[in-house]
């Protein structure tokens, strides 16, 4: 069954990708691999077969792809409530790899890989930097961290299959990130934008500058284009959004092209469909909801109807690219990541485009919650430039004033924003916390 699904990563060519394979082509195979991998979970995976069977459901009623909208959803619980091999579709004879988040909010969710599903991991990621522009003679800096994340391990080799050269350097220890980039001339460097953000600061305090570096690829995090427009006029590159997750295969799912007009998912593997979140009725292309998605090829742990929660839409109009794949919205936020502040619905990635939108902050900042007299209370502090910080205190004032209006006219509701001197807040060498709690300290 595997065969079919392997793709070959040696000797890629951009115009010989299932990248740019015809509609009507690509339903085909998107069809024949669905059809498979619902058989797959419905014999080996006992959660899935007993919800198909609660619903009256048979692998052989997958007749179209319309079909998939009957199966039933898949969340990160199952994941944590079947920990750690619930889901597994695979023996463990067949598992080669295992990966696993972080765990900061319990229980870690686990994922697995057999030999295919590798192969299929690398080629999707060989598909990515070539969307970026990226190719044999590229030197890689690759500061995802390596372990259990999925980010690390998952460009090493993808970028290996490509024919680039690849520096694992792993996140963290920035004056080792600042040598490397400078003494061994990378062209390309994958990380957080957050950590990229913070590269670029200390390499302006050094003196150091990036003469050969030419592509960001950031993900692992939302963030926004005031964030890109900042990074690119900072670095002097072309900063790339990847988007992927590791329940369906980590990083690899999605990548802007050279175009950066929406993110190709590559739906050879991975079918999109975009839900109401709140009633789970499958919406049009263009329309506004929770992204969920569907592994085609996954042979270790098959994902069904995963509900990612993060907030976006199909774009219905062909890439300028010429790929066939659709694109979905940049991602910025996640339906929970929402907060409820008096009764408002408040994203932070809404916060950061007011703040990046005034002149004279950095972007960094943190929201603080805290409950005052029985209410939600949001606070922001946001970092400003040494420039503003140094100047007179009416200056700052006036700037406070307008961060605050910014932020009324984008959220709805009047928050207090706190200035703070550069340096001041914690900085990330991974996923940025940008959400400090004390409600309940």
């Amino acid at each position: 069954m595997s065969s079919q699904w392997n793709d070959a990563p040696g000797g890629f060519h951009p115009a010989s990708a299932p990248d740019f394979l015809p509609r009507r082509e690509l339903a085909r195979l998107q069809l024949g691999r669905l059809q498979s991998v619902v058989e797959r979970a419905h014999a080996r995976v006992e959660l899935f077969r007993r919800r198909m069977e609660e619903r009256g459901l048979s692998p052989a009623g997958v007749r179209s792809l319309e079909d998939l909208g009957r199966l039933p959803f898949t969340v990160k619980t199952d994941l944590r409530d079947t920990y750690p091999f619930g889901l597994f579709a695979s023996p463990m004879e067949r598992i080669v790899r295992l990966h696993a988040s972080s765990g900061t909010t319990g229980k870690p969710i686990v994922v697995a890989y057999t030999e295919a599903d590798l192969r299929v991991w690398t080629s999707v990621m060989v598909r990515t930097f070539a969307a970026c522009g990226l190719h044999r003679g590229d030197v890689i800096q690759n500061a995802y961290g390596y372990g259990l994340f999925t980010g690390g391990l998952g460009a090493h080799y993808g970028a290996e299959a490509l024919g680039a050269t690849v520096i694992p350097i792993s996140g963290g220890n920035t004056e080792r990130q600042l040598m490397v980039l400078q003494d061994f001339g990378a062209t390309a460097i994958c990380c957080t934008p957050s950590y990229m953000i913070h590269l670029v600061e200390r390499a302006r305090e050094a003196g150091i500058s990036f003469e050969r570096l030419k592509v960001g690829v950031f993900g692992a995090e939302p963030w926004t284009e005031e964030m890109r427009r900042h990074i690119e006029a900072a670095a002097g590159i072309r900063a790339h959004d990847v988007y992927g997750l590791s329940e369906i295969i980590g990083p690899g799912v999605g990548i802007e092209c050279e175009r950066r007009d929406g993110l190709h998912l590559f739906e050879d593997h991975f079918y999109p469909e975009i839900i109401d979140p709140e009633t789970g009725e499958v919406l049009p292309d263009g329309a506004e909801g929770e992204l969920v998605l569907t592994t085609l090829s996954k042979e270790a742990m098959p994902m069904i109807r995963y509900r990612t929660r993060d907030i976006t839409s199909l774009i219905p109009e062909p890439c300028a690219c010429g790929r066939t794949l659709r694109r979905i919205r940049r991602i910025g936020r996640r339906s929970d990541d929402m907060l409820i502040i008096r009764g408002v619905n408040v994203f932070p990635s809404q916060v950061e485009a007011a703040l990046l939108a005034v002149e004279g902050t950095l972007p960094h900042y943190q929201i603080v919650l805290a409950r005052v007299h029985g209410l939600d209370e949001m606070e922001v502090q946001v970092e400003v430039t040494p420039e503003v910080f140094s100047d007179v205190i009416g200056a700052l004032e006036a700037l406070r004033r307008r961060l605050e209006a910014a932020i009324d006219h984008v959220v709805g509701i009047r928050v207090k924003v706190t200035l703070v001197a550069p340096r001041t807040l914690a900085r990330s060498e991974g996923k940025a916390k940008r959400v400090l709690d004390r409600r309940n300290v």
